[in-house]
């Protein structure tokens, strides 16, 4: 038997019949998970199963609609748009999909994926708001006020959809690597006008610890299933977030992406966020982030389309895997310097970088690296007093550190000799000369 969605008494709400809907379509998805790989039974199945899915989502939308202007709930058109995207948007794309591909296992497992991810989602945020479990904070509250607020409420959304707890790493995140990260980006407008861009990264066994112990799985590695639901729980996340926080109006999702690092990161450079939140949840490491509208600007990214979204999530996990290379982190406060070496040495070499002595304190706290390149110059906090800053911290203390220095005068010599780093480099030194030594280096700690 495959992945099964688990059922957890906190997906009620309290009202039974909306509460044995949910179920039944917990249960209708099971059944193709489990049927899927039967060689004489696994097709019909699934064929039957989206079909008898299609219909009862239709019927639970009308009744919990029904439901809804009963009670006179004031999130009521916001909650119907959600509805009506799902059933005019989504789910035809999906069968349209299914009849192009005559129902290959790629298109079935993205049907479960994507609905399995839009349910979870759905149950946890936006059904439980009608009967008042996630009820907003944010009605009367102008944006720019809205900060503090808007950290609380994503962290209750956590604890609410995955009963972690959260603790705030930065209110300030700065686009630092953490470990093994999924970026996803979400793209929200309103009558083709105003945009919003909404950033997501995911820290790989967060999405493992969740969405991965609701499908049931065993896996230790991300995989395509669990991707494709991560972004429909993700996208539910964010509307609660946005329609709040934006206005009471309905968006449009215009664009998702999924981002490899560095495309990531060129963001961070462009556009600074107007909202960036890094949390550690008790399942890893999670960012979230906001671009307002006058700041966005088109990027070459991959656009996320049900035609194209099965081929694109494997594509991108496979580029995401984990590899064998060393660990780099570049510091230097000129971006010239940290996109050159960044140039020189992705090739043989996963490469970070900062811009401060306080950045590559926060970075080797997230992703530990293997060496560090250190700028001696800069500023505020110059490399002798990051490197002061390293030691004194027991877990960071045995990492090696390399001075990268403008100067080569024997009293700039004389000042990096006594802090006893791995070594010393000259920023004039002719680029394949600083990528020897770095080979060099290694080489050395491998022998």
């Amino acid at each position: 038997m495959g992945s099964q969605l688990v059922w957890q008494e906190r997906f009620n709400i309290g009202v039974d019949y909306i509460d044995e809907e949910h179920k039944k379509l917990f249960g209708i998805l099971n059944r193709m998970l489990m049927y899927r790989d039967q060689e004489v039974k696994g097709l019909w199945a699934c064929k039957e199963g989206i079909k008898y899915f299609k219909d009862h989502a239709m019927k639970h939308f009308t009744e919990e609609e029904t439901y809804m202007a009963s009670i006179n709930y004031k999130g009521f058109e916001t909650h119907r748009h959600l509805h009506d995207n799902f059933r005019k948007k989504t789910l035809p794309a999906l069968e349209s999909e299914l009849e192009q591909s005559e129902y290959s296992m790629d298109s079935i497992n993205h049907f479960i994926g994507v609905c399995a991810g839009w349910l979870i989602g759905h149950t946890l945020i936006d059904d439980h708001a009608i009967v008042g479990k996630t009820d907003s904070k944010w009605d009367k509250l102008l944006p720019e006020d809205d900060q503090g607020i808007m950290k609380q409420t994503i962290i209750q959304l956590i604890y609410d959809l995955f009963q972690l707890d959260s603790k705030v790493v930065s209110e300030c995140y700065g686009g630092e690597k953490f470990g093994k990260g999924i970026y996803y980006r979400l793209v929200y407008g309103t009558d083709g006008k105003e945009k919003w861009e909404i950033m997501l990264v995911f820290e790989e066994k967060l999405i493992l610890n969740t969405i991965g112990s609701m499908l049931g799985t065993q896996s230790e590695e991300v995989n395509v299933m669990l991707v494709n639901a991560s972004r429909y729980v993700a996208q539910q996340f964010v509307d609660r977030v946005r329609d709040d926080f934006i206005s009471s109006g309905t968006y449009d999702l215009l664009e998702e992406n999924l981002l490899d690092y560095e495309q990531f990161r060129k963001i961070f450079i462009k556009q600074k966020p107007q909202f960036s939140l890094l949390l550690n949840t008790d399942g890893g490491y999670f960012a979230y982030c906001v671009i307002a509208p006058h700041l966005l600007q088109k990027g070459n990214e991959v656009s996320l389309k049900t035609e194209n979204a099965m081929k694109e999530v494997k594509k991108y996990l496979e580029n995401n895997k984990a590899d064998d290379k060393k660990k780099i982190l570049v510091a230097d406060d000129s971006d010239f310097m940290l996109k050159s070496m960044e140039e020189l040495l992705k090739g043989d070499y996963n490469v970070s970088v900062a811009n401060s002595g306080l950045s590559v304190i926060r970075c080797i706290s997230l992703d530990r690296p293997d060496l560090i390149i250190l700028d001696y110059d800069m500023p505020v906090c110059n490399g002798a007093q990051t490197l002061e800053m390293i030691r004194s911290e027991k877990d960071f203390a045995n990492i090696p550190v390399i001075f990268l220095t403008g100067r080569s005068d024997r009293e700039a010599v004389e000042k990096i000799i006594p802090l006893k780093p791995e070594g010393y480099m000259v920023k004039n030194m002719p680029p394949e000369d600083i990528k020897k030594n770095i080979d060099n280096f290694f080489a050395r700690k491998k022998r």
